[in-house]
């Protein structure tokens, strides 16, 4: 069984920084890809960041400037850099991989999508 474990999220004054973590266990051949998408109240989720196993990164146009991906293979981790937080920042952040698995270490290939349970930033004074 593989899974996603987000941490860094918490509270947080206006101007101030977080560093989110999600690290992906299980029986991972691969990663292809690792993604961080936020859903604020009452909203839709909506993609911040996503970066590849080669490093090939895409922001949403209005998380560029203040947010950074990054991804350590070795850990099976993605970070997400995040500075400058707005109060219109506070949502729950999921992390979302593209997994290349082996279940039962046959040799058989599965191409799961996993998210993790998600972790609460807020942004207030």
């Amino acid at each position: 069984q593989v899974q996603l474990v987000e941490s860094g999220g918490g509270l947080v004054q206006p101007g101030g920084s977080l560093r989110l973590s999600c690290t992906a266990s299980g029986n991972i051949v691969r990663i292809n890809n690792m993604g961080w998408y936020r859903q604020a109240p009452g909203k839709q989720r909506d993609l911040v960041a996503t970066v590849t196993s080669g490093g090939i990164i895409n922001y949403a146009d209005s998380m560029k400037d203040r947010f950074t991906i990054s991804m350590d293979n070795a850990k099976n981790t993605a970070f997400l850099q995040m500075n400058s937080l707005k109060p219109e920042d506070t949502a729950v952040y999921y992390c979302r991989a593209d997994l290349v698995v082996d279940a039962q270490r046959t040799g058989r290939y599965s191409y799961p999508a996993v998210w993790g349970q998600g972790t609460l930033v807020t942004v207030s004074s």
